[in-house]
C-alpha cells in the first residue's frame, strides 16, 4: 500500500507541474499567433483554437518539458493503478490540482481567491479520508467484451469531444477539461485491466483492445487538455479534468473490478470520494473567470468569413 501511495503522489506532482508548464507554452504560443495575425486571436470561425495554433503550442519548450513530466506521471500512475484501488489511485493523482494551483501563482502570475484556497484545502482533507479508508485493490482482469466497450467509448469521447470544443470558443475550457479527464480516466481503467502484463506476454498485450483505448485516451486527453489551457483558466480546466478522471474510474473499480474500502470504513471512503469531487468542482466554479481577473487575455471570437 505504501509503495502505491508514494507512486500516486509522485505521479500527481509530475502531472501538476506538467500542466502549468504546458499552460505557459500554450499561452505564449497563442500570444505569438495573435501578434502575427495583427492582434486577432488564433481561433476558428466558431471561436475555438485552430489546429495549427494547438500544434504550435505543442512545440514550445515549456510544453515539451511539461509533456515529458506527463509521460513520467503516466508511468507512475499506471503503476499506482495496479497497486491501489482505482478510487484511491485516481483521486490522489487528481490532486495534481493542488500543485497546479500553487505553481500557477508563481509561473502564471495568478492570484487565487479565498474560495479556491478553501476548495483546495477540502480536497486535501478528502484525500486523507480516502487513504485511511481504502482497502486492497480488486481484480486486474475483465471480460474481453469490456475491453472492446472501453475502446469504443474512448474513441467516441475523444472524436466527438474534439469536434465539440472547437465550436465552443472560450466556453470550451471546462468542457474540454472534463472530456480530457474522461480520456485519462479511460486510460486508468485500461491500465488496470490490460492483458499480457503479469506475466508479460507481448502477443496478448498487442491483441488487447484496452491497449488501444489507453493510447486513444492518453493522446486524445492530452490534445483536449491543451485546448482547455489555450482558451481558459488553467485551474478551472484542471479541476474539470479531475472530475472526469476520478469519478468514472472510481465507479468502474467499485462496481466491476472489486475495489473496496476497509471493513467498517465504506462510509468514510464514500464521503471522502464525494467530497474530493465536490471540492474539485468548487475550484472549477470559483476559478472559471480567473483568466479575465488576472491579466490573461481571453480568446475572442472572430466573425465568420
Amino acid at each position: 500500500m505504501f509503495i502505491g501511495l508514494a507512486t500516486a503522489v509522485a505521479a500527481s506532482v509530475c502531472y501538476g507541474t506538467g500542466s502549468v508548464l504546458q499552460a505557459v507554452g500554450a499561452r505564449r504560443s497563442a500570444r505569438e499567433e495573435a501578434a502575427r495575425a495583427g492582434g486577432a486571436s488564433a481561433v476558428t470561425q466558431h471561436g475555438g483554437p485552430s489546429l495549427a495554433s494547438t500544434a504550435k503550442a505543442a512545440v514550445t519548450w515549456e510544453f515539451i518539458l511539461g509533456t515529458v513530466l506527463d509521460f513520467v506521471g503516466f508511468m507512475l500512475g499506471a503503476l499506482a493503478a495496479r497497486l491501489l484501488p482505482l478510487f484511491l489511485s485516481q483521486t490522489i493523482i487528481s490532486a495534481n490540482l493542488v500543485i497546479t494551483a500553487l505553481l500557477s501563482v508563481r509561473l502564471l502570475g495568478l492570484r487565487l481567491k479565498g474560495m479556491e484556497w478553501a476548495s483546495i484545502g477540502v480536497l486535501c482533507g478528502a484525500l486523507v479520508m480516502l487513504a485511511v479508508a481504502a482497502g486492497p485493490e480488486g481484480e486486474h482482469h475483465a471480460a474481453r467484451a469490456v475491453h472492446w466497450w472501453l475502446l469504443a467509448v474512448t474513441v467516441l469521447l475523444i472524436a466527438g469531444g474534439g469536434l465539440l470544443v472547437r465550436r465552443l470558443g472560450r466556453g470550451a475550457a471546462v468542457v474540454a477539461g472534463l472530456l480530457s479527464g474522461l480520456g485519462f480516466g479511460a486510460l486508468g481503467v485500461g491500465v488496470r485491466v490490460l492483458d499480457g502484463v503479469e506475466p508479460f506476454d507481448l502477443v496478448r498485450l498487442l491483441a488487447d483492445p484496452a491497449l488501444y483505448a489507453i493510447l486513444v485516451g492518453g493522446l486524445g486527453g492530452m490534445y483536449l487538455h491543451t485546448v482547455a489551457l489555450q482558451v481558459g483558466s488553467v485551474n478551472a480546466a484542471t479541476a474539470a479534468l479531475v472530475v472526469g478522471e476520478t469519478v468514472v474510474p472510481g465507479v468502474v473499480g467499485v462496481l466491476w473490478l472489486g475495489d473496496s474500502a476497509r471493513a467498517g470504513l465504506g462510509w468514510l471512503a464514500a464521503f471522502g470520494f464525494v467530497l474530493a469531487v465536490a471540492s474539485a468542482v468548487g475550484v472549477a466554479w470559483f476559478g472559471e473567470d480567473e483568466g479575465a481577473l488576472h491579466g490573461v487575455e481571453p480568446q475572442q471570437e472572430t466573425a465568420p468569413a
